[in-house]
């Protein structure tokens, strides 16, 4: 008997106030996004982990440009056998995802047979294919950075606007058009291992210990933690509100202005990212500071420093060790194969998968459209934020002149609180929703969210009603810890992380890597083998289990856990409630 979470609370014709059915008409490949129908009960939806916070109204465009548009183009150009991309429901304001399968046998064979040359040429041309992307990327978000929107006009600004939309669009083109070959090259030499004999969970340690952009901005700010207490500043920190640092620091003059030098000239590198990812309505570090100083401030108070170079030491150290035990293992003949899947990964998959494109791609290229949106708003009457809280056909109108902005006000309020509301619901919001498969087969699915065989069957046990002490995922990351949980909803609440505690959460990105400098373990509901949180926890050599499913349910906020890296294990001893 099928395992079936009803719909019945999301299918709703109301959405957002305001919202018209002609809004909806964005450009897709094979299915559009839209609010759940009574059909959809039959297909298994999963909370997307990318937004904790919600969407805006503005901010739909990615499920528009990524998933409806990116995923679905890029698994044609690259016919994956299975799978024709991900489709995309509403329920308010949060995100749920589903795998547009291929279920006909001849199709999934056709699309394998096309697939294998297309792979061949990307994999022997990967350098070149992606450094030609990269490029393209990196002149379209010069050519955003150098824009002045105080000193643009209305139809400067609604060109603009137009502009961000098609870079937008392109990114997300790019990004899924690069991940997908990657992905089923990384699949290959899984199931490559597995023939052969070799241990797969030890695949994670095979491709560990490699630099990428994201870990240079953490050492970034792991220096200047260094710098801080070197100068003498670490009382300032301790004794300041997080949001009041900079300007503490800059009226303390001397140091503290010095210091405050060292900080602006690090936010003019790495200071476009976001506390989150893909969402129009988060702030660069540029634009809101804070985060980064908290950051700061966490690594500053820490009873010990994070050694990067010994962690990346001993990642490498522990790499070659593992290479050198599966290739000990195997024949000459063995280990040429072993030798040429495992040099095809290291150099398509990482540093790639390792965050570069998060960095070039995920965390900056929705910014040109919250400049834009958040310009044209106060140039019409509104406050910058407004932009945020209109529809696509809404913003473009009113940027041309078209739609009178002091009609909407009204409107956006409403669509502030209904976001407001909706936000407040997520931590209680279902998982999954419909049909609950005895197993997941969209390699995307498993491997970047996580939704394997400990996954469903940790929803699965939601109903169960008996009390839930351990809890079994994915070994991500080898190593055991124990320690005090602290069940985060977002990334805005990574402040209240303390040293030597452990991170239990949705998932992680980009945006939480500083955190595993602090943490003494990482246990995720979401997650496979190359998800954001597995392969950060082996170069911060911080335990990890992902893909618990209910982990952020069955765990509370202050309870004693216990995470075993090595088994997958996550075990529950004593309550918040219980220490009190």
């Amino acid at each position: 008997m099928a395992h079936v979470i009803p719909l019945d609370e999301f299918i709703t014709d109301e959405w957002y106030p305001g919202f018209k059915p002609a809004f909806d008409h964005a450009p897709f490949y094979v299915e559009p996004f839209r609010t759940f129908n009574r059909e959809d009960e039959s297909r298994f939806w999963f909370l997307d982990f990318h937004w904790p916070r919600g969407l805006t109204p503005l901010g739909l465009i990615w499920n528009e440009d990524g998933y409806a548009w990116g995923t679905q183009f890029a698994a044609e150009n690259l016919p994956l056998p299975p799978g024709r991309g991900i489709g995309v429901r509403m329920a308010g304001i949060h995100t749920y995802a589903s795998p547009v399968d291929v279920t006909s046998p001849v199709q999934i064979g056709e699309r394998a047979q096309r697939m294998g040359p297309r792979l061949g040429h990307f994999l022997e041309n990967f350098d070149d294919i992606w450094a030609e992307r990269r490029d393209e990327v990196e002149r379209g978000w010069q050519h955003f950075v150098a824009q002045d929107t105080s000193a643009m006009s209305l139809p400067e600004l609604a060109a603009m606007l137009a502009d961000a939309r098609a870079f937008h669009k392109r990114a997300f083109e790019i990004h899924f058009e690069v991940m997908y070959p990657m992905l089923v090259n990384y699949l290959g030499f899984y199931g490559l291992c597995g023939d052969l004999g070799v241990d797969q969970s030890q695949i994670g340690k095979f491709l560990q210990g490699y630099d990428t952009k994201i870990m240079e901005t953490d050492r970034e700010l792991g220096r200047l933690a260094k710098s801080a207490r070197s100068a003498g500043l670490e009382q300032v920190f301790a004794t300041t509100e997080d949001a009041q640092l900079g300007a503490s620091l800059d009226a303390l003059g001397g140091a503290g202005s010095a210091w405050m030098t060292q900080f602006r000239d690090f936010l003019a590198v790495y200071g476009y990212r976001t506390e989150g990812s893909c969402d129009v309505a988060l702030p660069s570090w540029i634009e809101e500071p804070t985060p980064a100083l908290a950051m700061i401030k966490s690594f500053l108070l820490r009873p010990d420093e994070h050694d990067y170079e010994k962690a990346r030491a001993e990642a490498i150290d522990e790499r070659e060790a593992a290479i050198d035990d599966a290739r000990s293992q195997l024949t000459r003949e063995e280990q040429e194969a072993f030798d040429a899947g495992l040099a095809s990964c290291q150099r398509v998959n990482f540093p790639w998968w390792q965050d570069d494109h998060n960095y070039y791609i995920d965390l900056r290229v929705s910014l040109p459209l919250r400049w834009a949106a958040r310009a044209i708003a106060e140039r019409v009457g509104g406050e910058p934020d407004d932009g945020l809280f209109l529809f696509w056909p809404e913003l473009t109108a009113v940027a041309a002149g078209e739609k009178d902005y002091a009609l909407l006000k009204g409107i956006v309020e409403d669509r502030k609180q209904y976001f407001q509301h909706w936000h407040e619901k997520r931590s209680s919001m279902p998982k999954v929703l419909g049909t609950v498969p005895e197993a997941v087969t969209d390699p995307i699915l498993i491997e970047i969210f996580g939704l394997n065989d400990h996954f469903l069957n940790g929803i699965k046990a939601l109903g169960s009603g008996e009390e839930i002490r351990t809890l079994t995922g994915l070994p991500a990351s080898k190593g055991k810890a124990r320690g005090i949980a602290r069940v985060l909803n977002d990334a805005d609440e990574l402040a209240r992380v303390n040293p030597g505690e452990i991170l239990v959460c949705e998932s992680t990105s980009p945006n939480w890597t500083p955190a595993f400098a602090k943490i003494a373990a990482c246990v995720c509901d979401g997650g496979g083998m190359l998800s954001h949180a597995a392969i950060v926890g082996r170069e911060y050599r911080v335990p990890t289990v992902t893909a618990v499913g209910l982990a952020t349910v069955a765990i509370k906020d202050g309870d004693e856990i216990e995470v075993d890296g090595d088994a997958g294990t996550v075990t529950i001893f004593t309550s918040a409630t219980d220490r009190v």
